[in-house]
């Protein structure tokens, strides 16, 4: 019987093990090295797609991104002032507010994120936790992202966010950044 509680145990770590979340210190040797604030400098382009819970494709878009960053306090803070375009035809506008708060940490604000959202990089990757208030046909939606962003080059950046509502997952934002 105490093996039988043994080989439970031991299939029930295994199975939390695959079920583990990567940490952003599991990039930190990653090249090229992720700097906020000099990725997210300019003007950049963004494409990217909304999948559902199926993987089918929502929606597409662009964006156009002007950022720009200085010093206040002695704390760096960026403006990333986003303009999206919908395969629909509708537009938004995002505008965020980021601080390093300390080397590798963010905290980042803009209007339709409930709180603050919370980033950390390492190597070539940031991840950002953030409450979105998502605007469905006439309703308000808080959804919350757990969103991962990778530097391929210099010039190219792939970000995948999973989007959930009370720990249900309800789709994917995929978007590739690319700064001229």
């Amino acid at each position: 019987m105490k093996m039988i509680y043994r080989l439970l145990a031991i299939f029930l770590i295994g199975l939390l093990a695959a079920c583990a979340s990567p940490k952003v210190s599991d990039y930190a040797n990653q090249k090229p090295v992720l700097d906020l604030s000099d990725y997210f400098n300019g003007t950049l382009d963004a494409y990217g797609i909304f999948t559902d819970r199926s993987g089918a494709v929502v929606k597409r878009f662009t964006v156009l991104m002007k950022c720009r960053w200085e010093v206040i306090d002695g704390k760096k803070v960026g403006t990333l002032d986003e303009s999206f375009e919908y395969s629909d035809g509708t537009k938004q506008k995002r505008i965020w507010k980021l601080t390093e708060v300390s080397p590798g940490k963010y905290i980042g604000k803009a209007d339709d994120v409930v709180g603050e959202a919370i980033g950390e990089s390492a190597g070539n990757a940031l991840n950002w936790t953030y409450t979105l208030a998502l605007p469905v046909d006439k309703d308000i939606y808080n959804v919350q992202f757990n969103d991962w962003m990778y530097l391929v080059t210099p010039k190219v950046m792939i970000n995948k966010a999973q989007m959930s509502k009370f720990g249900i997952y309800l789709g994917e934002v995929t978007l590739s950044f690319y700064k001229p």
